[in-house]
């Protein structure tokens, strides 16, 4: 029988890049106890499974000694989970008060007083410049030695230890302070830019209020919105943000979803629509029914799932991270055969090679080499889920670039999911007049025919007259009396027993028919009064977006169980292959035939009856406005259900593989330029750290760019 395991989870501070967390990662899992460790440097959290009697503060000391401060935040309980505990919100405080920036300082100071008894006093210059190295120096050993101590011999903070040691014992004392002045400045800034990406997508968290007007046996009370429990009723009053996931109970106004979804146009609301938390409502007051607790609602899992995907690596990331633990230990051995084989070789000045050899070390600093993916991945994850593009980890997002083929869904996916007028064909009567006996008959309906019916009737704005004894036909329509006239709604069959239809009506309904739409005919006074025709019509921007694919060199193709007729009408308008009449496993077969022919396909459905094609994927997209399905059931998820997302999501992967591209371009290019120049003698340690602070510090800031991305949608 397994052992009982608890899950605990520590928020970490100062973690900047993929070697802090490979270095926490390395050590804990030493720790007697401890069955596995998952550290995420975007969301500055450690979770740790380990046996439950496990000494938590010991732990967190053995994270601590390695210079990352860290603190339990949460504790999970089993491996099933359960329930949820409450998230500590992290650390908002400027990073210039850091422990980071405070060494900074100090060595700063250290070395600008150096220079001024140096000055003064030039005999006693080198022990100046010695204490003054001795102030950024001193915390960076402890850090090396603790790190090699814990697994982890080749860390940047032993490179740098080795390099500065060593030009002193060569007499450099001076150019070693300095560097270690400039290695601290460059973890400054690396600590600057992760926090700064961080913040791009905890800042959505702070959308939500931190009050809400609840509404209880009819009296209001203000209480903290995180307590709010499921059915309970807020009221949300006009300029006020929606303090929880929900449903309108009662009244209509525009919401203004984009902090969310990122749809830049205010949605109208009402009984029955879903809120989401942290949407600003507009011109109305609303009552809204809670749906999810404040752990649950769209914000929070949108957060945790762009957290959970960026502690998933991408292939291309998990290629530097097997490079980089070969690479490190690679070029120590560069820089010790740079100090040794020309002195020993060809009689070659010892002191001249081994300061060298210390510069190679220094160029050799993995950091920006390291970080040139993650960061990257990061951004474009962040920049992604604040205008509702999804994506569970790098890994999704570089496939997503690569997809030659997009297999959508029809119903909800390329159509609006729900049926609307196309058009009002009157015989012998007005037009408005047939669309206002129809709303008289299908007033207070709430099947989706009535409601497009009544929809169009409004948009029109005909009278609505009242109708009297009327009555549903099961399978045949609705009947009643408007005005003192008997009047039918229903299927052309049924109209027709109750009302001749001439040769020239019978084609326009066939007509109607033919071209995928539902018809319902109007019978009033004994005679055929019109014709009413519906169909679920395709999105706004389906066929821009189907455009934007192609130009992107991807196919697409439509996988319906929708009857032939109506897939083919509405694919014809959209011009995409459709293939109709088709079961779940038909869907999931197709898209497995594609595979096999070397296509890379991507499967846009709704996440529900589309499950075994999503899966069947190389990447499931749902489409959804942020129910548990469309952010759980597939790889990617777009919360607005715009088909020109899937172009925007193909893009954005696009971006972020040719920002990582450049950032190891950055990276390596730089190395392998002041490798030669060093080894020529025209550089030396100053430019040497240059080197690297100024590549981590370039790759990090161009990675950073994707956050402004915005796409075409």
């Amino acid at each position: 029988m397994t052992a009982p395991q608890t899950i605990s989870r520590f928020q970490v501070e100062n973690m900047d890049c993929a070697s802090c967390a490979a270095k926490v990662d390395t050590a804990v899992r030493r720790v007697p106890g401890v069955s596995d460790v998952s550290v995420s440097v975007t969301a500055a959290t450690m979770t740790v499974t380990h046996a439950p009697d496990i000494n938590l503060r010991a732990l967190a000391r053995t994270v601590a000694a390695l210079g990352y401060p860290s603190k339990l935040v949460q504790a999970v309980g089993d491996h099933a989970g359960s329930g949820h505990a409450h998230q500590h919100e992290r650390s908002d405080r400027p990073f210039w008060s850091s422990t980071k920036a405070r060494l900074t300082i100090a060595s700063a100071v250290a070395l600008a007083v150096a220079y001024g008894v140096g000055h003064l006093r030039p005999s006693i210059a080198v022990s100046a410049f010695l204490v003054a190295l001795a102030v950024g120096l001193l915390p960076i050993a402890r850090r090396a030695v603790l790190a090699a101590l814990a697994g982890t011999p080749f860390s940047i903070e032993a490179l740098m230890t080795i390099a500065a040691l060593g030009a002193v014992i060569i007499g450099a004392t001076e150019e070693a302070a300095v560097v270690v002045l400039l290695f601290l400045v460059g973890e400054l800034l690396e600590g600057f830019a992760a926090s700064h990406a961080r913040a791009g997508i905890q800042g959505l968290t702070r959308l939500v209020p931190k009050i809400a007007r609840l509404e209880r046996n009819g009296e209001l009370s203000e209480v903290p919105a995180d307590s709010l429990a499921i059915g309970a009723t807020v009221l949300v009053r006009p300029g006020d943000r929606m303090p929880a996931d929900g449903v309108v109970t009662e009244g209509e106004s525009a919401v203004d979803e984009a902090p969310v979804t990122g749809e830049s146009v205010p949605k109208r609301k009402a009984p029955g629509d879903p809120v989401f938390a942290g949407t600003m409502n507009g011109d109305g007051v609303l009552r809204v029914r809670v749906t999810a607790t404040a752990e649950d609602n769209t914000i929070a899992r949108v957060v945790r799932l762009v957290e959970e995907a960026q502690e998933s690596k991408a292939p291309t990331e998990r290629f530097i991270d097997r490079f980089s633990r070969f690479y490190t230990p690679a070029v120590v051995a560069v820089a010790a055969l740079t100090a040794v084989l020309p002195p020993l070789l060809a009689g070659a000045d010892w002191s001249a090679w081994i300061y060298k050899a210390l510069a190679v070390l220094l160029i050799g600093c993995p950091c920006a080499l390291v970080i040139s993916t993650p960061a990257a991945i990061a951004a474009g994850l962040s920049a992604g889920a604040r205008r509702g593009l999804l994506m569970k980890g790098g890994a999704v997002l570089e496939t997503v670039g690569r997809l030659t083929t997009v297999a959508f869904d029809k119903t909800g996916t390329l159509t609006r999911g729900r049926p609307v007028v196309t058009d009002v064909l009157p015989f012998g009567r007005d037009a408005a007049v047939v669309l206002s006996l129809a709303a008289a008959l299908e007033a207070g309906s709430s099947h989706p025919l009535a409601l497009a019916i009544l929809a169009r009737a409004a948009e029109a704005k005909v009278p609505v007259p009242p109708a009297g004894a009327s009555a549903a036909i099961p399978g045949r329509g609705v009947v009643g009396r408007v005005g003192g006239v008997d009047v039918f709604l229903g299927s052309p069959a049924a109209a027709a027993e109750r009302a001749p239809v001439s040769p020239e009506q019978a084609a326009a309904i066939a007509a109607l028919t033919e071209a995928g739409k539902s018809v319902s005919v109007l019978v009033a006074h004994g005679a055929l009064a019109g014709a009413i025709a519906l169909r679920d019509e395709p999105r706004e921007d389906a066929v821009r977006g189907l455009a934007a694919l192609r130009s992107a060199g991807i196919s697409a193709i439509m996988l319906t169980g929708d009857n032939r007729r109506t897939a083919e009408a509405v694919g014809a308008g959209l011009g995409i292959e459709v293939r109709s009449e088709l079961m779940p496993e038909d869907k999931q077969r197709i898209v497995l035939d594609l595979k096999a022919r070397g296509a890379i396909v991507g499967k846009v459905g709704d996440g529900i009856n589309d499950a075994p094609a999503l899966a069947a994927a190389d990447v499931g997209i749902a489409m959804g406005g942020g129910t548990d399905v469309a952010l759980e059931t597939a790889d990617a998820a777009v919360l607005h259900g715009r088909v020109m997302d899937i172009a925007d999501m193909v893009g954005l992967s696009r971006a972020v593989m040719a920002n990582i591209r450049q950032n190891i371009a950055i990276a390596l290019g730089l190395k392998a330029v002041f490798l030669v120049t060093t080894l020529l003698g025209v550089t030396g340690l100053w430019p040497a750290i240059l080197a690297d602070t100024g590549a981590t510090v370039l790759v990090t800031a161009n990675a950073m760019r994707l956050l402004g991305w915005r796409g075409a949608a």
